[in-house]
Parts: structure tokens; sequence; C-alpha cells
């Protein structure tokens, strides 16, 4: 017996049926969160490899509170707080999990969360678990939050906002930033798509506009896309680091990360810090072409094309792949309205990168 059978017909009618697909490894990889190449970069995986062997273990075994917790994982904290200024910080399984970490744990009774109506699928899972009220403010409207900020008879008051939002590929305003500074709000920063990609030193939104931490400030990065391992980090001033490993379920009852994939995060940290100015050129070559061909201006390497209606987006990324091309097609309810994304990455060749974009457009093009 099907007993979804119903839900599934609705969402095949809908244009909205996801399945999970195997891609050739000869198309174009445009649809991939690997920013700088990374996942490909066989000297990161050699040094991680070799490292991992001299272990006495290659698995952490346990929850970081009871005998998973090694030198790995330490070594690479203090690696990240250094890099990013910050005092204290933590490793968790993944981005997801460093969300439900946070919110869940840091929105206590009496508190307000103040979230960005476009703030990822995972924060907003996280404000339905918390005893404290929740608030979502307009997509990055800093005068909306900082009435909601103004009025706010909360015990603390929270703001949740991503450094550069995964599918709108935007960036937070200095003002929001500044709002939370302003009237003593914790401030989240989920920089999942921003972390190796802006800034000077390729450190994220922070770095970007060149705002040093603050007590109130907590960065959250993941390892899956410009670091290309797994996994997740969370850095903040010591005692919420402190409070977050004494009551965040994620990091209380998961086995501690991988051994393996907090040495290729890493490894790909010490490879950033080491090229962060021909990544960052490459970086702006790329935000370059895109803006030449597809006459976008991007402030990150993500770009979102907008087609509004379902199956019309499944038409270019089918006719993108016949072309070679991976694309992602991007549809209800990650998004309002269905989008072509693609990612800008580094890791592809600058001339197959452009000819890549020239094919995009000319198929949205002939869609539209």
């Amino acid at each position: 017996m099907n007993y979804y059978e119903k839900e599934l017909a609705a969402l095949k009618r809908s244009g909205r049926y996801r399945e999970r697909r195997i891609y050739d490894d000869e198309v174009v990889d445009l649809a991939s969160n690997d920013y700088l190449g990374l996942a490909h970069n066989k000297e990161i995986l050699e040094k991680s490899i070799k490292a991992l062997e001299t272990l006495e273990s290659h698995a952490a075994k346990a929850s970081m509170l009871v005998n998973g917790y090694t030198k790995v994982h330490q070594d690479f904290e203090q690696a990240l707080c250094e890099a990013n200024g910050f005092e204290a910080g933590v490793i968790l399984g993944s981005g997801f999990n460093a969300n439900i970490a946070m919110i869940e744990t840091l929105v206590r009774k009496g508190d307000a969360l103040f979230m960005d109506e476009k703030y990822h699928a995972s924060g907003v899972l996280a404000s339905k678990l918390i005893d404290g009220d929740v608030y979502y403010f307009s997509h990055n409207c800093s005068s909306e939050l900082e009435t909601l900020l103004k009025n706010s008879k909360a015990k603390r008051n929270i703001v949740a906002v991503e450094g550069i939002y995964s599918m709108d590929g935007d960036l937070v305003p200095r003002e929001i930033i500044a709002l939370a500074d302003q009237y003593n709000a914790v401030l989240i920063l989920d920089e999942a798509h921003s972390s190796g990609v802006i800034g000077k030193h390729l450190m994220g939104v922070l770095d970007y506009y060149n705002i040093e931490p603050k007590a109130n400030h907590i960065k959250m990065g993941t390892l899956g896309k410009a670091y290309g391992s797994f996994g997740a980090y969370i850095l903040a001033s010591e005692h919420i680091i402190e409070f977050l490993i004494n009551r965040a379920k994620p990091i209380i009852y998961a086995t501690a990360p991988s051994l393996f994939d907090t040495l290729l995060g890493h490894n790909a940290l010490r490879y950033i810090q080491e090229h962060q100015e021909s990544l960052g050129r490459m970086i702006k070559r790329r935000q370059e072409i895109v803006e030449e061909v597809l006459g976008v201006s991007v402030e990150g390497l993500i770009v979102p094309v907008e087609i509004a209606d379902n199956r019309k987006v499944m038409e270019i990324q089918r006719q993108l792949l016949e072309k070679g091309c991976l694309v992602g097609a991007i549809r209800q309810p990650t998004v309002p309205s269905a989008i072509i994304r693609f990612i800008a990455r580094v890791g592809l060749d600058e001339v197959d990168f452009k000819s890549a974009c020239v094919l995009i457009h000319k198929i949205i093009k002939q869609e539209r």
C-alpha cells in the first residue's frame, strides 16, 4: 500500500517532484556549492589522508562530551578562531545541525528572535522549537528590523541573518549588523555561502565590511561549500560557546565530527589563507564574466535567474544538461518562484565558465 500516493501525485502535477540523480563526471558542474574547487584539490586530499594515517583511530567514536573530542578537532577550532578573530569555537556535523544548535539553545523563554524571512530552512525549523517569541522581518529590511528592536520588551534580543543568502545570492546590509550592535542584540550570522568567498582574507561578511567581531557576534560557517569537506563550525565569545557546549542537543547527543572531514576542512583553511590573493582575483573575474554575459551583478558566486515557472525551469535544466552543463533548477518551497541557480565556480577553467555562461544565456532567452 502506498501511504503517500496522493501527495506524490500532487507534487508531480505541480512540477515540484524531486529525485536523486547521479550525473556524469564530464558535465560542466555549475550546480554544486564547491565555490573554490577544493573538493577536487588532490593536494588537500593527500595531506589529510597522511595526517589521518598517523592517528591511533580514524573515527571520533563518541560525542564530544564523552570521548569524541580530539586534538584534530581542537586544532581546527583554534585555527578558525585565529583566522576569523573570535575567542572560541566548536565544530559540528553539519550546517543544518549548527543552526538547530544555535537557535534552539540560545533563544530562551522571555527572549525574542528576529529572523530574516529568507533565512535557511534549518533556522526556520529551529525557530519552531523555542520558548521565546519569533518575528520574521522583510528580507534585508533594516528599517523594519529597527522598529522591531526598538519596540522589543524581551529579556534578550537575537537577530538571525545570512552573510550571503543561498538562493538570492545577495549580501546582508552592513546596517543590519550595526543595528544588532546598537540595540545590544545577539547577532547570528549564517556564513555558509559567504565564508571562503568574500572579504579581503576570504573569511566572510565581517571581513568584507572590515568589522572586528564583538561579544554579541556569532558566526556559523560550513565545510561542505567553499571548504570542500563536510561539517560546520560556530565561532563566538567564550561564554556563548561554553553555553552551547553545555546545552545544545546537536553537540551533546551527536557523535563528534568526522576526523577526516575535519582534517580536510583544516587543510582547506590553510590553502585559502595561503592563496587568498589569487583566489580573490579569480572570484572577481568570474563575477565580471557573469555581468558581461548575463547582465547580472553578483556579490558572491551565486547567480540566480528568475524563471517563475516550475516546468519551464526543469526544461531549461534539461536542455543545458543535454549540452553538458549542469545547473540548479530550484522550485517551491525552497524559493517563492522558480529560478535557475548556478555557481560561478573558481574550480572551473575561466574559458569553460564563460562558454557555459553564453550557453545558459542563450537557452534561457529561448525559453522566455
